[in-house]
Formats: structure tokens, C-alpha cells, sequence
């Protein structure tokens, strides 16, 4: 029979590489917590009309991306290509914005592009949305909790902020009209993707990645011409209290994001150190997302990362964890009485030292063999026990390495001596 392997792009995250992420992760959730946000859990699958409504029937991840099924019931069904949606949807159904909200989410996203270095089809990100304050202050936060994150990471050198005001939706309409009458004077010098989207989503050719697209575009019109006074307002401000708390930023006038349901800021952190993926985290203000999806009209800004980005960019960074050995402490036991003193003897360590990682042997094996897999798992200390020790209460005590590798000798002692000579032992 062949062998059934993984689907293209949904990727096996090994023991070896879960140090860093449980490293990204507990660090993200810290900060988050400081910062007084509150952890939301969401549904995987949700109902495609979800995303239709909030990114935009005409975007590249709506019209070709999604993995889109019907139920039992006929219902087309979606796997969530991103979290914003779904968080809205449950803050409207749970009737939790009637007060200002800070909630995150994380977990797996699902897009069928391209995998590449940093792309996959099964991708996690962390979303950060915040309900309720249309005040370019809580755009800020967001933008300043994020310079602590990375600063907390050590990415700090590694990104740069790039920021942009898209103004509201009157404001877009008509910059939308005068950027296709400019274009489609230069429609066959543009780009293949940037003349498909010409009349159905012409700001994103402000995107295009295509250098004869962007000469072209130099010499349009520019998108902060038609911001009105509140959004350019705004947008000061913002770079105001940006400079105060000492965050660096470049103003990019062709950044306005994938999703439809951004207006005004729109902000992206970008990296030189990943190739042609070079976006590490991005977000911005949606105020009509609430109103869209069926709630009262809300003013909500956020942001999502990319957790298998962040993971790259630690690799390469010092001072990192790097995958840890797989035990403390190993425990050999060699025959029926032996294995039933270490089992109970092992037990009560645990329950005195839960910070301890110990495994124990199983299925039995020679004492030779034994201790050649305590040292194997990378265990500092290996417990043993055989006839002499069940005879005498005891436990062998064997160092098998120190911090600098080397062997060291063994020890017996009285079972009641346990817990304090592994703590000796064991001390940073």
C-alpha cells in the first residue's frame, strides 16, 4: 500500500521545533495579558457567507483561496482563512461589546496558496482586536504593544513599521475612480494581476509587486489627496503618539492592506530577513465591520501575526531556546520488584517536584540498554534500582553529565534522602 503522507502545505511541527514556539507563545500571551487583553477561543469552520460579507467577494482570498465545502445539510462551509471575522461574529453573538473590549485569539488559519518559505496552506497566527474607542489612541496601543513583543522576542533590529492612512469609504470611492481613469491609459503596461484587477479591486494594484506597475503609479494620483480632514487628522495624531513612546515608522502611501473591511489607519511590520514573505504582522482600523456583520455600529481596530514567521526570525536569533532534552531525570529499573519500588518511589517525586521532567523506562531491557537510553534522552541523573537497592530502601543516584558534559561518579542513598540529593544534584 502507499504510503499516506501530510496534504501540501499543512506542515508537522516536530519536538525538536516546539521549544520556540511554546517560547513565541508564552511571551505573546504575557504581554497580551499585561496589556489587559482577554484570550478568546473560536470555532475553526465557519459559514462562508461570514467571509464573503467581511473580507470582500472580489479578493484574491475569497474568489481563490478558501477551502470551501458543503455540510450534511447543503451549508456552505468555510475552514477560516483568518480570525477578524470570526471575532466579530462572536462578540456580536455573545453580546460582549457593550463596553470597550481588548480580546486575542490564536490558532491554525487555512489558505490554499503557493507553499513556500513562511507561506503555508495551514498557517497560525495571533489576532489582537480591540472594540469600542475610535480614537486614534487605541490604534497606538496596538501599534506600541507590539514594539514591547518584539522587544521582548529580541526581533527589535529585525522589523520595521510601516503605517498609512486609507481614509474612509467615501474617500477610497472616489480615489477609486480616479485611479482607474488614470490606469487604463496604461492598462498593457501593466502587470498581469494588476490588469485583472482593474475595475474589480484597483487599490490593490497599489500593492503590485511588479516595478514597471509601481513606475507607472508614480506618476497617479495619490490616495492622501482625498483623506478628509477627520482621517488626516487622525493620522497625525497617530504619528504623534507614535513618536512620543519612541516607536519608529515609515509613512508607505501604497500600503492599504488585502481585506475590505479596513478604513483609515492600516499598518504592516516588515521584515528584510525572510525573503519574498516579508510581512510579520499587520492590521489596522475596521469601524464598519460590526455594523456589516449585523451588530451596532462599532468602532474596532486589530492586528493578526505570523506565528511561523516569528519562528524563522527567532532561529536566527541568540539567546532563543533551543530544543530541550527530552528528561531531568531518568529512572532504570531492572527486574519485577525493582520497577514496582521505582514506580511508587518516582511517583512521590513528581508530586514533591512537578517542575521536574522525568521518564521512566518501560518495557524492560538489560541494565545495559537501559542506561544507554538515559543517555540518549539528554537526562542530567538517572535513578536506578536492581535487587540491592529493593533490599536496602535505597535508589543509586548517577550524575550522568554536569554543565560542561562530563561523567560523574554514582551515589546510593536511602530512599528517604531522595528528594534532597536530587535537588543538590539538580540546582542551577
Amino acid at each position: 500500500m502507499s504510503e499516506v503522507t501530510a496534504i501540501r502545505g499543512m506542515s508537522d511541527i516536530l519536538p525538536a521545533e516546539t521549544s520556540r514556539w511554546q517560547f513565541l507563545e508564552r511571551t505573546v500571551a504575557a504581554v497580551l495579558a499585561a496589556y489587559g487583553y482577554g484570550e478568546i477561543r473560536l470555532p475553526v469552520v465557519e459559514k462562508t457567507a461570514l467571509f464573503k460579507r467581511s473580507i470582500g467577494e472580489v479578493t484574491d482570498i475569497v474568489e481563490k483561496e478558501m477551502y470551501t465545502f458543503d455540510d450534511r445539510n447543503g451549508d456552505s462551509m468555510t475552514l477560516r482563512p483568518e480570525g477578524t471575522a470570526g471575532c466579530v461574529r462572536a462578540a456580536i453573538q455573545q453580546g460582549i461589546l457593550n463596553t470597550p473590549r481588548r480580546l486575542w485569539y490564536t490558532g491554525p488559519m487555512f489558505r490554499y496558496e503557493r507553499p513556500q518559505k513562511g507561506r503555508q496552506r495551514q498557517f497560525h497566527q495571533t489576532g489582537v482586536e480591540a472594540f469600542g474607542v475610535a480614537t486614534p489612541d487605541m490604534d497606538a496601543e496596538l501599534i506600541v504593544l507590539c514594539a514591547r513583543l518584539w522587544r521582548r522576542l529580541g526581533l527589535t533590529d529585525c522589523v520595521e513599521l510601516q503605517i498609512n492612512s486609507i481614509g474612509n469609504a467615501e474617500a477610497r470611492k472616489a480615489y477609486r475612480y480616479a485611479l482607474i481613469d488614470y490606469l487604463q491609459a496604461h492598462s498593457k503596461a501593466l502587470d498581469a494581476d494588476s490588469q485583472r484587477r482593474l475595475h474589480s479591486n484597483p487599490l490593490r494594484i497599489l500593492d503590485s509587486k511588479s516595478p514597471e506597475t509601481q513606475a507607472i503609479l508614480d506618476g497617479g494620483p495619490a490616495l492622501k489627496d482625498f483623506l478628509d480632514e477627520e482621517a488626516s487628522a487622525d493620522f497625525a495624531r497617530l504619528c504623534e503618539l507614535l513618536e512620543a513612546a519612541g516607536v519608529a515608522y515609515v509613512v508607505n502611501r501604497r500600503l492599504v492592506r488585502g481585506l475590505d473591511y479596513y478604513n483609515k489607519t492600516v499598518f504592516e511590520w516588515v521584515t528584510d530577513r525572510l525573503g519574498a514573505q516579508g510581512t510579520v504582522c499587520a492590521g489596522g482600523r475596521y469601524d464598519g465591520l460590526v455594523k456589516q456583520l449585523g451588530g451596532k455600529s462599532t468602532p474596532a481596530v486589530g492586528f493578526a501575526m505570523g506565528m511561523e514567521r516569528l519562528v524563522l526570525l527567532l532561529a536566527e536569533q541568540a539567546g532563543v531556546p533551543e530544543a530541550t532534552a527530552d528528561a531531568d531525570v531518568y529512572v532504570v529499573a531492572v527486574g519485577d520488584d525493582a520497577e514496582l519500588m521505582a514506580l511508587v518511589s518516582t511517583e512521590r517525586v513528581r508530586e514533591e517536584n512537578p517542575q521536574l521532567r522525568i521518564m521512566q523506562h518501560v518495557g524492560g531491557g538489560s541494565f545495559k540498554s537501559q542506561m544507554k537510553k538515559a543517555d540518549r534522552s539528554g537526562a542530567r541523573v538517572a535513578l536506578i534500582w536492581g535487587d540491592d537497592e529493593v533490599a536496602a530502601h535505597a535508589v543509586t543516584i548517577k550524575s550522568l553529565r554536569d554543565g560542561n558534559g562530563e561523567r560523574l561518579e554514582q551515589n546510593t542513598v536511602p530512599l528517604t534522602e531522595l528528594d534532597s540529593t536530587l535537588c543538590a544534584l539538580l540546582a542551577p
